[in-house]
Formats: structure tokens, sequence, C-alpha cells
């Protein structure tokens, strides 16, 4: 058994009577992704099939049970207390969806459960706030995993037709027209805050007649009912409805009384193990978050080569516990670039020239180019320099080391891949990844659009987004090779390293890391985090690192590597997880079989 059930409390013990083979798997279960989820789902799959609780001789049949219901309906109608509800067809034993314990019947939810139907009323009478003659109606927001009671509305109580339209305490609220993934949506109503309340059109209220209401719960958030719900819903454009229809016939397992009452108890004694698996999963989560990042920092941190040797070997010594899921390996991915941009991830070389010889050349440089004169280089007061950087490096600003900064156009253009290598394309943003180039990610133009060769992609291009949503701007890659005819959009910044004094996967490293991405990540402006700027000025202010070009071609070597190495990681820890997550899919169709 687990670590995790050893640990609670004597009560617990109910898992030992679970089926073995469920027992010796339950922590691959709860580890894989998704696993406690899928647990929480295979679990109130055996609890609507009979198998999480022994069936006891001595109870009374469902069959008993749902005649008492039957009666009890009828009298009601008769006294003229509830609406003569349409007969359902019985079901047959053809279309049982799975098998059930004798003692059980397959029954139409409409014949067990009382099936209410929301208020309309003009959105013109809705109000905010309580008042005389009002009562509060609930929405599909109030609709989460419990009644949320918070964010009410308020109608005048005339609008309600029936007195059965008022929610009464174990009432399920099911959300009838939604997305389509969360139509059907169910929450047990366990008091009342109002000294009345009733609900809107989009919702239904299910009132079971004699049968415990958080059976009725559980069986209407098994996958069965989901997907049954899900598939019987007609779709508008975006608003799938679940019509009364389709729910009454709905084919509900019906369990002897008492036994619904053992079920419901281990449901909820297995939902609360549940609860801490996923809260010791969130906790470990968030230790080794904590752990990796104070590791990883002293990485950052080192004062020279030799610190860092030693702080290697403090993550080499722990590698399978700090680089066990594909977060933890983007982690150590980005500090490999921090210590790049800092120095500190190949040794110096006393031979290699000093960086300020290299700005003296490409300032000379510059200055032929542009057949003018030029400013001076830009120099950065040390008492703002965040770190410091090796003796022989220096810092520059971005736009004394680059020219031909533009961006380009973005037509109307056609979806799909460019077929045609003939027609001319425009790159989509997505096209800039995180030192990454891809080239098959554009538009086609359309034909009565001219092309604009002046604008075309070529090889050594430095390309940043500079405009997006605030997660996608600021990304930055560098073209090695690219294909003829490609644009770029409008919302892509590029630019050269003036002569070939830098290298353009160093300077796309340098604004991937360190203090030059703080820098960047500053100049983002926006008025929503959807649609953020930043301007072709605010990149030629970044201050960057520079170093020897021998020293460059050493570290982009080195960092190439790295991160293929990196990527292997991801892959093998990808494939772990898929392995899990079959294996897991493979137990629970196993054991709700």
């Amino acid at each position: 058994m687990s670590a995790v059930l050893e640990a609670r409390e004597p009560s617990a013990r109910y898992l030992e009577t679970l089926e073995p083979a469920l027992m010796r798997q339950f922590d691959l279960l709860a580890a894989a992704p998704g696993g406690v989820v899928r647990l929480r789902e295979l679990l109130l799959t055996l609890a609507v099939q009979g198998k999480l609780v022994p069936q006891d001789p001595g109870d009374e049949r469902a069959a008993a049970l749902m005649e008492r219901i039957r009666k009890g309906v009828a009298q009601l109608e008769d006294s003229g207390e509830a609406k003569r509800a349409k007969s359902l067809a019985p079901i047959e034993r053809d279309d049982d969806p799975f098998a059930l314990p004798p003692s059980w019947k397959w029954v139409p939810l409409g014949e067990a459960i009382e099936i209410i139907r929301g208020i309309t009323f003009p959105a013109s009478e809705k109000t905010r706030e309580p008042a005389p003659g009002r009562i509060a109606c609930l929405r599909t927001a109030n609709v989460q995993a419990s009644i949320e009671w918070g964010d009410l509305l308020f109608i005048a109580r005339s609008f309600m037709g029936r007195e059965e339209q008022l929610i009464q305490p174990d009432d399920i609220v099911m959300s009838m027209a939604n997305s389509r993934e969360l139509v059907g949506k169910v929450a047990i109503v366990e008091k009342i805050p109002h000294s009345e309340a009733t609900f809107g059109g989009f919702l239904g209220v299910l009132r079971p007649r004699q049968i415990e209401p958080r059976y009725v719960m559980a069986l209407l958030r098994t996958p069965y009912a989901r997907t049954a719900l899900i598939d019987s819903a007609s779709q508008t454009t975006n608003i799938a409805n679940v019509s009364l229809a389709k729910l009454r016939p709905l084919p509900f397992p019906l369990p002897p009384l008492a036994e619904q009452v053992r079920i419901v108890a281990r449901v909820e004694e297995l939902m609360r193990l549940c609860d801490a698996l996923e809260a010791k999963g969130r906790l470990e989560a968030t230790q080794h978050a904590q752990l990796l990042s104070t590791v990883l920092g002293t990485l950052t941190d080192s004062a020279s080569p030799e610190e860092l040797a030693a702080n290697l070997q403090r993550v080499a010594d722990h590698f399978d516990l700090l680089l066990d899921r594909p977060e933890a390996v983007d982690a150590l991915e980005q500090t490999i670039l921090q210590l790049a941009v800092r120095g500190l991830l190949v040794p110096q070389d006393p031979n290699d020239e000093p960086a300020s010889v290299l700005l003296e050349r490409i300032d000379t440089q510059r200055r032929r180019s542009q057949r003018e004169s030029s400013s001076e280089l830009a120099e950065l007061d040390p008492a703002v320099a965040p770190y410091e950087l090796p003796s022989q490096w220096t810092w520059a600003q971005l736009g004394d080391l680059v020219e031909n900064m533009g961006s380009g156009w973005s037509p109307a253009c056609e979806d799909g891949e460019r077929i045609d290598p003939t027609r001319w394309a425009v790159l989509r943003t997505t096209a800039v990844q995180v030192m990454e180039y891809r080239a098959h990610e554009h538009k086609a133009i359309p034909l009565k659009f001219a092309p604009r060769p002046e604008i075309e992609v070529q090889p050594g291009d430095v390309l940043v987004t500079r405009a997006g949503p605030m997660n996608r701007v600021g990304i930055s890659c560098w073209v090695d090779q690219t294909p003829s005819r490609l644009m770029l959009s409008d919302k892509i910044v590029r630019f050269h390293p003036v002569g070939d004094e830098l290298s353009p996967a160093f300077v796309v490293m340098a604004l991937n890391a360190g203090w030059t991405r703080e820098l960047l990540e500053a100049a983002k402006t926006g008025m929503a985090a959807s649609q953020v700027n930043v301007s072709q000025s605010d990149l030629k202010s970044l201050w960057i690192p520079v170093c020897s070009r021998e020293e460059q071609l050493r570290i982009v070597t080195r960092v190439e590597e790295l991160r293929r190495l990196c990527t292997a990681l991801r892959q093998r820890l990808a494939a772990r997880q898929t392995t899990q997550s079959h294996l897991a899919d493979a137990l629970v169709a196993s054991a709700s079989a």
C-alpha cells in the first residue's frame, strides 16, 4: 500500500477491500498525468456499476423501491399536486449500457427523479440586489463544484410559474444549456442562504423521489452519464442544449436504497482521499519547484568557473530527483542560457581579444556602411550593471551593434500552407519561437497582391516578435537557412549584426536570457495582456553582453550541444508519461469493464 494511504487514519483501510489489481496499481493511477481526475472517474464508475461496495442479500431489491416510487408519483398526479408526465418506455435488456448486480434495476431517469425546468424572464427585469417582491435566481455561473451563492440575480417572484420551481435542499441543479464541455454539469443544493430561491431557464433541477440525492450526483458525474448527456445535446453555434425529451429516458442504474447509502459513504471517503492525493501532488510540485529554483539559482550565482563546477556537481548528484518532469528541464535550459550570457558556461581564454577591440571594429564598419558620421557608442554606467561580467567582456547597446532594423507587411492572406513554391507568403508570428525558426509557419498572399522582395527573409536575419499576446511578444530567433519568397509580417522585427563580428545565434541567446531579457520584458507596453507591443527604439536601447568572436562561437556550440541533450531528456520524460497514461487507461478500462 502506498505511503499516502499508510499515513491516513484507520478509516482509510476500506481501500483494502478494493479489487487487488486496482490496489496494486493505485499509486500508478494517481501518479500518471491527470491520474487523480481519472481515478475519481474510475471510482464513480465502479460505484454505479455495483462494484464499490458488497451487495447485501437482505436489502430490499431495486424493483420494489421503484414500485413504491411509481405509486407515490401516481398519488401526487391524481391529487393534482404533480403534473402528469408522459410515460416512458422501459429499458430493454439489450439496451443496458453495462451489467448490474441482480438486486439492481435499469429505469428511465425521469421515472425515478422529478425533472423541473427553470423560469424565463426578460433581461430588463433582473437586478443584482434583493428587493421586496424579488427572489434569488440561480444561473449557470452558480453551478460549479458546489452551488456558489455569491453572484446572484434577483427577479420578481411573479415570473415563477409553479411552486415546484422553488429550490429545495438536496435538489441537483444541472446546466441544461452551455458550452459542449460544460452542458450537463451538476451541483447539489446543501443550504439555501435566502428565504426563497429559484433558477433560470438555462438550468434544470433534478429532484430525487425516495432516492439518495448524492447517489444521483455520483451517477451524473460519471463518464457514462457525461458522455450520454453531451452526445444527446442539440448544438447551436456556441451552445449545447439538453432537452427533457432526451434527459428523461436516460438509463439510470438504480440500486437498493440501503446500498445507495453505503455507496455514498464509500464514495465520499474515496473522494476525500483523492482530495488528499491532489493536495499532496500540488505540495510536491511546489516543493520541487522551490528546490529546483534554489539549486539552479546557485549555478547562476556562481562567482567563478571553479565555483560553478562545484555547484554543477550538486545538480549531477541529484539529477534524477531534480529533472524528473518537463518543466524542470525547461528551467535547466533557461539556466544554461543564463550561464552562457554571463560568461560562465565555457572557460575564458586569455588569448582572446577584449570585447572593447571588437566594438571598435563594429563602430568602424557601422560608420563606413552608413557613409556619414555616427554617434559614439553608448557606455553603461558600471553602477547600473546587474552583475559582473568576465574581465574581457563588456556591455553594449543593441542599436550600436545591428543595422537594417525594420518590420514587414501583413496583407489579408490565405490560410493553409504554400503548396506552390513560386507563390510568395508571409511569416506568421508563430514562425518565431525561442531560438527556433519555423519557416513552415506562413500564409500565402493572394495573387492580386504584388510581393515586396525588400522584406524577404534572409539567412542571418535575427527575428523578434513585436506585437501580440504578452507571452508571444519579445520572442526571438535567428534564420540559419530559409526557403525563398517568404516575407516578414508587420508583427515581426528583423535586423542584422553589423559586419560579421557578432554571431546572430549569440545575439539571440542574449535576447532570451539574463539582464537583457529582463529589460525586454520591462519594455513591453499595452492596455491588455492580449495585445502588447515592443517598439524598435526600445529594442535598440537594450543592453547586451559582448565577448570576443571566438568565445561567442565556443558558447554557441556548447549551448547547442546542451539544448540537444535537454530535448532528448524531454522526449524520454514525455515517453514515460505516455506509458504511465496508457497503463492508467488500461487499468481504468479493465477495472470498470
